[in-house]
């Protein structure tokens, strides 16, 4: 067993809130120490904004859990500081392979293209992840930012009091009041936050389950995604292998619905599954394993007056895609530059309305790509699963069915379509990844990329088109990121963002999607885009 779950990153220590004579007021407080929550901290506190960050446990979470991170969740940890780290230890891959029966059909590649720094995805257990946050953390508050980890710090009432929340908080020394201007809600699933508030998610609860065992052992498999359909090793149920660092592998095994869940966890239950599928003279230690039910719900709204919830808390996705975690830090990263801009009062406390508005776009492509991927592996009639089989059949020598297959869509950025931020699109002739709304597609510039140039303002981003150096609207600063094709060894940039057009201007949002594009500067129109992308008008 990894002794990493057992080691407290965060412990408990007495803060002076807790002596406080009456109940100390804090900026911004954040509740759960997972990914999500430790994103935002670092994000807010790296840009002055004060982030405590509380919770119940002291250590990273136990178990791999979430595994697969993408490529925009690396873009995005780059900018926190801590996205090569992660790149190091993990596990690269962009290959897929889909099985039927005992025959493979077809596979993938998920990146085709060369010019990104960042590869397709990483896996890499959780509590690595965590443990790289925690440690950045800890070197952001080292450099002087305001931001502090609470363990042990276990949040037992939420009230509302209109221009801030109030949370009564227990400890190993006893319970604390403590005040939040604003409360960022990161505590999982079961979000004891939204039960506080007499909140419920809505969507789908599946009739399915899925057994998740992580196995240490020495195996030649290749660093690929292997999934598989109808098994022989599981018969008319499916598998998912996937290999972690330090000899660990994921093991996904369709379990079906009417079962004894904590029987099915036992090992004399769980190893002869994994004998059948791995072969009798393999060798292997369990080191985790849950079984889970498929369930696509969201929350009705995210954004509950000073309380915005955010990841697990706000919404959830069968595991299979990636999307929960990956979709988790997109939240944090929407989120983060709009309240510093609330707090900052360069924007309107509306501008947190469109937090709401993205966000729920985003869960609800997530929610539908993994509904559809669900009914496909799990087929609810005969009906149903004759028409699946036929695709499966027809997919090992027709690439036409291949789309048609679904083993889980894989995670990819969500762009903002229809968002009130965006304004029109003014490039007739640019390429439709990089419309309004849409996440800024890296590109190489020599020895460096392009999404390193951005960074986490708000930027105008010029090819071949002549623009001021530098630029204020109503309290923003924008800064100019000034491009040429001749900067564009590859061709990269070009194709990803002229298109056709022979120049361009780009206004990128701090988290990096395109707010808006021109073919040239226009001074009144960036004005109002910056206007718009920031909630005033």
């Amino acid at each position: 067993m990894n002794k990493i779950f057992e080691i407290p990153l965060y412990p408990y220590t007495r803060s002076p809130d807790q002596d406080a004579q009456t109940p100390a007021r804090r900026k911004v407080v954040i509740v759960g120490a997972g990914p999500v929550g430790l994103a935002a901290a670092i994000d807010l506190a790296r840009q002055g904004v004060e982030a405590i960050v509380l919770d119940d446990n002291d250590k990273v979470s136990f178990g791999s859990r979430a595994i697969c991170f993408a490529k925009r969740t690396l873009e995005i940890t780059d900018r926190l500081g801590c996205g090569q780290e992660m790149v190091d230890k993990g596990v690269i891959w962009n290959l897929g392979k889909v099985f039927f029966g005992d025959r493979k059909v077809y596979e993938f590649n998920l990146l085709p293209e060369e010019g990104h720094q960042r590869p397709a995805f990483i896996n890499l257990q959780q509590y690595y992840f965590e443990e790289y946050l925690v440690k950045r953390a800890r070197e952001v508050e080292a450099e002087g930012a305001p931001i502090e980890l609470r363990g042990q710090n276990k949040v037992l009432q939420v009230t509302d009091r209109g221009d801030h929340t109030e949370l009564l908080i227990d400890t190993p020394e006893g319970q604390y009041t403590l005040e939040a201007d604003w409360l960022i809600a990161c505590d999982g699933a079961g979000s004891p936050i939204r039960s506080m508030m007499g909140l419920d998610f809505v969507g789908r609860v599946f009739e399915d389950n899925f057994l998740i065992a992580d196995v240490v052992m020495d195996a030649d498999f290749p660093t690929e995604r292997w999934f598989w359909f109808d098994p022989p090793f599981n018969k008319g149920q499916s598998a998912l292998l996937h290999k972690q660092p330090d000899g660990v592998w994921r093991i996904d095994l369709q379990l079906g619905w009417d079962i004894d869940k904590e029987e099915e966890k036992k090992p004399e239950n769980i190893v002869p599954r994994l004998k059948a599928m791995l072969g009798e003279d393999v060798q292997f230690d369990l080191e985790w394993v849950s079984i889970y039910t498929f369930q696509c719900r969201r929350m009705e709204k995210f954004r509950h007056g000073r309380v915005i919830f955010a990841g697990d808390s706000a919404h959830q996705v069968s595991p299979f895609g990636a999307r929960g975690a990956n979709s988790g830090l997109q939240d944090s990263d929407n989120l983060v530059w709009k309240l510093k801009m609330v707090i900052d009062g360069t924007a309107p406390d509306t501008l947190l309305d469109s937090y709401d508005t993205e966000r729920i776009h985003g869960a609800d492509e997530n929610i539908l790509n993994s509904s559809r991927s669900t009914d496909f592996i799990t087929p609810k009639s005969e009906t149903s699963r004759i028409f699946r089989d036929a695709v499966l059949d027809l997919s090992e020598k027709y690439e036409f069915a291949r789309p048609l297959v679904n083993s889980g869509r894989l995670s990819m950025p969500c762009a903002y379509d229809g968002s009130p931020l965006n304004t029109p699109d003014a490039l007739p002739d640019g390429p439709a990844r990089t419309r309004p709304g849409a996440p800024c597609p890296d590109a190489p510039l020599g020895n460096r990329f392009l999404l390193d140039d951005l960074g986490d303002r708000f930027t105008l981003l010029t090819l071949d088109a002549e623009a001021p150096d530098t630029f204020e609207e109503s309290g923003i600063a924008v800064t100019r990121r000034a491009l040429s094709v001749a900067d564009d060894p590859t061709g990269a940039l070009t194709a990803r963002y002229l298109g056709g057009a022979p120049a361009a201007v780009y206004l990128i949002r701090p988290d990096q999607h395109v707010a808006a594009r021109w073919p040239a500067f226009d001074e009144t129109a960036v004005r109002a885009a910056i206007r718009r992308a920031t909630g005033q008008e």
